[in-house]
């Protein structure tokens, strides 16, 4: 971590200390913040959304520039694809470039120095028999020993795809299948139970109870233009511009389904399959309170408000009204993180910003909290780039499409994710 960002996190505690000291004080004294009061408050609090924006910037700056000496300085390999494409038996617009392993591959494809008209980027691992490749998707942190590994382009094209999709922040379970046709994925409805039987008594029957959810794979693309000029300067890193624009188109159209897509044509939302764990009270336009939030808390069933993957989402605008939240005791419930790159917390779990959550509003689910590995994304073939020059031939610009198959869906619906709402009016 530079000095810079040191410093950055160094003035963000102070200003939080100072936030706190002002808020203490009309706590102490039983009352309501004055005018001036209320003006240091909204300033400072104004100056701690940009410093996290500066310390985000940083962090991304630094974490870009770590990848563009990897891009030229580590030794790279991989397998090339056959080109084949679904039943031509042979080649399609030309022969394929390959599947992503080869970063020196990619860079000829992107420059046009090979006759390919695509390249099929995918990711890398063991397939199972079924041809379903499951993990939870992280970006992995440098101390954990991520800078010792070698970062393929699909892995960097999923990481900026993670930044702008909460949901793939958050640890939902990831399947990755070679193909494209729909999948059976069991869900659950409610668990079994049990009870105390007398002697001789007849001990009743009790079993979970299952549905299915289909993931299909809904296609999203995206158009990327680049100048001649710069694809023809050896010192741009290319594949990290590439990877950084695909992934950032494709993470927030995927992302903004993964929260709100009501499944007609598109996937299913969390929020579209959560239930309601808490009603906020009536008169205060959906607002919430810190009550309402650690009720919240405890309506997800114990097991999954425990896991690892249990995390809050909302929306900006919500985060800047839990951050004044106090408990009874009179302690923030909002935590900021102490170490970088740490989330912020509430009640000890991480928090996540999402636009596609509700605004705080009468009706409006605008708080998510629960376990996110019960919510499955299918992501089919990886990725495919196609390159085309005669697109925006009168500008000498060189097209590149990105295109993606995806779905998702909650599998537990027994209570492992909730929703806070506002109350009707």
């Amino acid at each position: 971590m530079s000095d810079m960002v040191k410093k950055l996190r160094e003035r963000r505690g102070q200003v939080f200390e100072q936030m706190k000291a002002i808020a203490d004080r009309g706590v102490e004294e039983n009352r309501n913040l004055t005018a001036e009061e209320q003006g240091q408050w909204d300033v400072m609090n104004e100056e701690l959304d940009q410093l996290d924006e500066r310390i985000k910037s940083a962090l991304d700056t630094e974490q870009r520039a770590r990848d563009a000496d990897d891009a030229f300085n580590r030794l790279h390999g991989g397998k090339k694809s056959t080109g084949q494409g679904p039943g031509d038996g042979g080649q399609r617009g030309g022969q394929g470039a390959g599947d992503g392993g080869n970063q020196d591959e990619l860079r000829a494809w992107m420059r046009g120095e090979t006759r390919s008209r695509y390249y099929d980027v995918r990711p890398e691992g063991r397939i199972d028999w079924r041809g379903i490749q499951q993990r939870a998707l992280t970006i992995g942190a440098a101390t954990g020993g991520g800078d010792t590994v070698p970062t393929t382009f699909y892995d960097r094209l999923v990481q900026h795809l993670i930044q702008n999709s909460a949901i793939m922040q958050s640890g939902a379970m990831v399947l990755n299948t070679d193909s494209g046709e729909t999948i059976q994925v069991p869900k659950t409805t409610a668990h079994s139970s049990a009870s105390i039987v007398a002697e001789g008594g007849t001990i009743g029957e009790s079993d979970p109870t299952f549905g299915q959810v289909e993931l299909g794979a809904y296609k999203y693309g995206t158009l990327i233009q680049i100048s001649r000029e710069l694809l023809d300067d050896t010192g741009v890193d290319l594949e990290g511009y590439l990877a950084m624009q695909a992934g950032r188109a494709l993470g927030n159209a995927f992302g903004a389904h993964a929260i709100v897509g009501d499944g007609t044509a598109k996937p299913r939302g969390v929020v579209t399959d959560a239930t309601v764990g808490i009603t906020g009270g009536t008169g205060v336009g959906g607002a919430f309170t810190s009550d309402d939030v650690i009720d919240l808390f405890h309506s997800v069933i114990a097991p999954y408000r425990r896991s690892q993957a249990a995390v809050w989402m909302m929306a900006d605008t919500s985060i800047a009204s839990m951050r004044k939240l106090k408990d009874t005791t009179g302690q923030y419930i909002w935590q900021p993180g102490l170490q970088a790159g740490a989330p912020d917390t509430i009640l000890g779990k991480p928090v996540l910003m999402d636009p596609n959550v509700a605004a705080i509003a009468t009706s409006a689910k605008s708080i998510i909290f629960g376990d996110m590995s019960q919510y499955f994304v299918r992501l089919a073939g990886g990725v495919r780039f196609e390159r085309s020059d005669e697109y925006a031939f009168d500008t000498d610009l060189v097209t590149f499409r990105a295109l993606m198959r995806a779905d998702g869906a909650l599998v537990d619906l027994t209570g492992a994710v909730k929703v806070f709402q506002g109350a009707a009016s």
